[in-house]
Formats: structure tokens, C-alpha cells, sequence
């Protein structure tokens, strides 16, 4: 059960939380224009309202209910709409529910990034108060349990204050992140739960956006066509390879290498996908480039601040069709239309393939153990901790290969 409150959980649209994330969240200096909201005073912004308190019976009733709220010390967070996304399976949580998940925080099975512990605070309620004695002395404990043991995380128990952040989320994002120049490449890669909007115009905006089945929907049928035209051009027995350059010593190209050269398509499309992931979407675009940035947040930045925002996690069509444009091209142009034709068909499956295991990554919840359970651990510890390594989306051989392989954490809790 996922509160609308402006004192905690996740804000509702124009709603505002109370508290401060430092400058590790991006503040605004002092001197900054705070930015507009149809909730402000034009005189005065209003003071922060205080944080909600629920008895233990309230939260029983909630959990009862469905409702997956953990605490640390005595602050309160409504997970219930993460528990799918958890990169340690939905089980993990919901076994932890009503529960103290402090230690858990630092391990085992891992030590929690700061990252994380910032995207935690975007889920906070209110206090656990028993009676108001009891609130005041679980809040200093939980305190000074912080300072003891991870003085480094500190912001964990600082609440999330959109209107202190670089940018202002009232207005579309792409026009502003070029501005933040220096301060870009930290801001981007601390991930938020909430939508992001890009453009002023709403149907430009519309085609930024998609839904997951538009990419087998629309892709699907392309590639059932194409595989069978060119392999009934391949039974013809008249393609050769290297007949543009010479005649005598083409070689005839049977139709039993069709299987062949739709694997060689996939297997090629694994290996684009991980230096499109790698040089293209992961490059730091210069902090004196205005238009570099903006770019890198279009193509991919967008996608690690809010890595949860459903409508923007498969590529939508009209950009989809120029790249499949481009490589279906560039195939044509130096091979054979048959062979060339049923490599680039092997490549979309390979695309398609992608996008849908992407998509699965952040919104499904595979069983504990299983490969999509450790693919899905690795590509949510790129997106939380390891921006510069796990580059692989679909499979890890291509990390493996160039040694960018996000690092084993031992399992052992910290002390």
C-alpha cells in the first residue's frame, strides 16, 4: 500500500518532501533559483511538515494488508512498490517485512551502496512511535548506531528534498541537464523512483516513450519476413560471395548455411550491444559541452537517473528504426543481399532479444539461483554501484572477455 504524502513515501505529482539531501544528491546552493510549483506561497515557501508517526498496530495492519514496510531504527519506508525490482528478489523482502533492516544495509550477502541508501529514503513514511518518549529514544539510538558503525553513510537517515536537487523536475529535464556542466556525471548516475520528462511538447515527449510489447510487436513480423525471403533466395543456389570483386573465384553460398549466419547475426548484435553500452552510452561527455551532455542524457543518462520509469526502458520505435536502418545498410552495402540480409535478421532477433531482457532485468522477479536472477543482481549493481563495469545486458561474455566484470563482494559481514 504505496502512501501519498508529502512527508514521506513516494511524492504524487507537484507534491514535496520534507528534509535535505546534501550536495552527494546535488543541492542547490543558497543563491540558486528554487524552482516553481504550484503549491509555493509566492511570498514564503511553507515550512516542512513533520514526520508521520504509526503505532506498531499500524503497521501490522499494513503489513497484513500487503504491504511490504521495513524499518531502520525507528524510521519507517513502504517498499511495497520496489519489492519487484529488488535486485535480491522479491522473497528477500518480503521476508524482511515489519523487520529492522539496518544490518542488512551493510551485509551480508553484500554491503549496500550509498546509492542505494539514498534510493531508500525516497520510500520513507514517517516514524515508528509507540508513545512519543519511545520515538525520541529509538531515533537517537538508531542515530548513534549510524555514527558507530558507518559514519560514511550518513545520508541514508537525510529524507529526499526535490526542490534542492540541480534540476528542476517541474519542467522537462533535457534542456537543463546540459547546465550542470562538471556536477552532471555525479547527478546522473545517482538514480531517483520517479518519471522523468524530457520535452515542452507532449507529442514529441509521446514518441521518447513506449511500452514494452512494441518491440516484439512491431519487430517480430520484420523478422519472420526477412529470415523467410532470404532463405527462399538461398535455395535458389545462386548467391556468391565475392562475385562483385571476381568471378572466378566466388563462392556459392548453399541454403544450409542459413542457420549459420542468423547465429553469426545474433552472436555479432551480443557484441554491438556491449560497445554501443560501453564507449557510446557509458562515455563522460565533457563538462564544458553543453550539447555533448545533453546527448548522453537522451541516449542513456536518462535511463540511470530513473533506471524504473517502465516507458523508457526499451528503445521506442522511431529511434529503433533509424539503428536498424543503419545496420541493415551497412550489411547490405558489404555483403551479398541473401547473406547479408540473413546475418542483419539474426542481429534483430539478437536486438529484439535484448530490449525484452532488459525490460525483465528491472521489472521482473526471476527465481533465486537461476540465470536471470544473477543477470539481473549484475545489471542492477551497474546501475547502483559499478556505473563502469557489467556492461553486458544479456549475457556477461563480452565482460568477461574485455575485463569489465563487475567485482565478486565476499560474503562476509562487515564490521
Amino acid at each position: 500500500m504505496q502512501m501519498s504524502r508529502c512527508s514521506g513515501g513516494r511524492p504524487p505529482p507537484g507534491c514535496r518532501r520534507s528534509g535535505a539531501v546534501r550536495d552527494s544528491l546535488g543541492g542547490r546552493g543558497a543563491d540558486a533559483r528554487a524552482p516553481s510549483c504550484e503549491l509555493r506561497s509566492p511570498a514564503m515557501a511553507p515550512a516542512p511538515p513533520p514526520a508521520a508517526s504509526f503505532s506498531p498496530a499500524e503497521v501490522q495492519r499494513r503489513l497484513a494488508a500487503g504491504a511490504c514496510w521495513v524499518r531502520c531504527g525507528a524510521r519507517l519506508y513502504d517498499l511495497t512498490s520496489f519489492v519487484r525490482h529488488h535486485p535480491g528478489g522479491e522473497q528477500l523482502l518480503r521476508a524482511r517485512a515489519g523487520q529492522d533492516v539496518t544490518a542488512d544495509l551493510d551485509g551480508p550477502p553484500h554491503r549496500h551502496s550509498a546509492n542505494a541508501r539514498l534510493w531508500l529514503e525516497q520510500y520513507y513514511v514517517g516514524e515508528l512511535c509507540g508513545d512519543p518518549q519511545s520515538c525520541v529514544e529509538n531515533g537517537a539510538v538508531a542515530a548513534a548506531e549510524t555514527q558507530k558503525t558507518d559514519p560514511a553513510m550518513e545520508p541514508r537517515f537525510e529524507e529526499v528534498d526535490w526542490e534542492k536537487d540541480l534540476v528542476d523536475w517541474q519542467k522537462p529535464l533535457l534542456w537543463q541537464v546540459g547546465h550542470l556542466e562538471e556536477k552532471y556525471d555525479e547527478w546522473v548516475h545517482q538514480p531517483v523512483a520517479r518519471p522523468i520528462r524530457l520535452f515542452h511538447s507532449d507529442f514529441v515527449e509521446a514518441l521518447s516513450k513506449t511500452v514494452w510489447y512494441s518491440v516484439p510487436l512491431i519487430w517480430m513480423p520484420l523478422l519472420l519476413y526477412l529470415s523467410w525471403s532470404y532463405y527462399q533466395t538461398l535455395t535458389q543456389g545462386n548467391v556468391r560471395l565475392f562475385a562483385s570483386f571476381t568471378t572466378e573465384y566466388s563462392v556459392a553460398v548453399p541454403e544450409s548455411v542459413f542457420p549459420g549466419l542468423f547465429a553469426l547475426g545474433m552472436f555479432l548484435w551480443s557484441l554491438t550491444e556491449y560497445f554501443l553500452h560501453r564507449f557510446l552510452f557509458h562515455m563522460k561527455p565533457p563538462s564544458n559541452s553543453y550539447y555533448l551532455i545533453t546527448l548522453h542524457f537522451l541516449m542513456h543518462g536518462q535511463h540511470h537517473k530513473a533506471p524504473f520509469d517502465d516507458s523508457r526502458l526499451v528503445v521506442p520505435p522511431v529511434p529503433a528504426s533509424i539503428m536498424v536502418a543503419f545496420f541493415y545498410v551497412f550489411l547490405r552495402l558489404i555483403l551479398p543481399e541473401a547473406v547479408g540480409g540473413t546475418v542483419f535478421a539474426g542481429g534483430l532477433l539478437g536486438y529484439v532479444l535484448y530490449d525484452m531482457t532488459h525490460y525483465y532485468l528491472h521489472f521482473g522477479s526471476p527465481h533465486k539461483g537461476s540465470y536471470l536472477c544473477n543477470m539481473k543482481t549484475h545489471h542492477i549493481k551497474h546501475h547502483f554501484s559499478h556505473q563502469k563495469a557489467g556492461f553486458g545486458i544479456s549475457t556477461k561474455l563480452w565482460d568477461h572477455i574485455f575485463h569489465t566484470l563487475i567485482p565478486e563482494e565476499p560474503h562476509l559481514k562487515t564490521q
